[in-house]
């Protein structure tokens, strides 16, 4: 007997159910410096390079005191060479650290470091919000989608945004892969936890056989 949809659900939220940003030590709130971590994150989530990497390169600009545009700004381009290879993200790390200085300063000339202001400039419509965070060198659709996935819960117009890497991971599972429809089989469930562990069933084959396995033996 196949497991129901809510089988299925409670089983993905346990075995892959963690936003990246809070792996990469990212506390989400809707305050400015938080905001522009997350920024950074979906940049360097966007590129062609694992995850862990990604976060761990995160969590050493963070460490490395690069946590708002200003700090980012100040930095030279050899400090954020070198935050990134620590974090191992040696392969883009040259064009990514001029990536995020040009973004830095973007941040602050647009929105005067304070990504709030792009949010307020876009209002309620997610596509200008969207086209406004593809304007960051290096961000792109693919990191404008991992930037609104991952704040919904603190901008809950947003919700529920599931783009369609996290659908190809809900038809992995046998889950809708219609929005509305899926948010109904997971009601419980925040957004953007729903939404990441979709993305981490979507990119790996084994987070999938995981959360079958656990949801046929519930």
């Amino acid at each position: 007997m196949a497991p129901t949809q809510r089988a299925v659900v409670t089983a993905l939220l346990d075995e892959c159910g963690r936003t990246y940003a809070d792996e990469a030590g990212i506390r989400l709130r809707d305050t400015p410096q938080p905001l522009y971590r997350l920024l950074v994150l979906a940049d360097l989530l966007s590129t062609r390079i694992r995850a862990d990497i990604a976060m761990a390169a995160a969590r050493e600009l963070s460490e490395a005191g690069m946590r708002d545009p200003a700090s980012m700004a100040r930095a030279t381009w050899q400090q954020r060479v070198d935050a990134l290879g620590r974090g191992g993200y040696r392969r883009y790390d040259e064009s990514t650290a001029t990536r995020l200085g040009e973004g830095a300063e973007l941040a602050a000339r647009e929105y005067g470091g304070d990504l709030r202001r792009m949010h307020e400039r876009a209002g309620d419509d997610v596509r200008a919000l969207r086209e406004e965070l593809t304007r960051f060198p290096g961000v792109g659709p693919t990191g404008a989608d991992i930037f609104l996935r991952e704040v919904q819960g603190v901008w809950p117009h947003i919700a529920p945004y599931l783009d369609a890497k996290a659908l190809d991971g809900a038809r992995r599972l046998g889950l809708p892969d219609d929005p509305a429809k899926l948010r109904r089989a997971a009601p419980d469930a925040p957004p953007e936890v729903l939404a990441a562990a979709l993305v981490r069933v979507a990119l790996g084959k084994d987070a999938a056989d995981s959360v079958r396995e656990r949801a046929g033996s519930a």
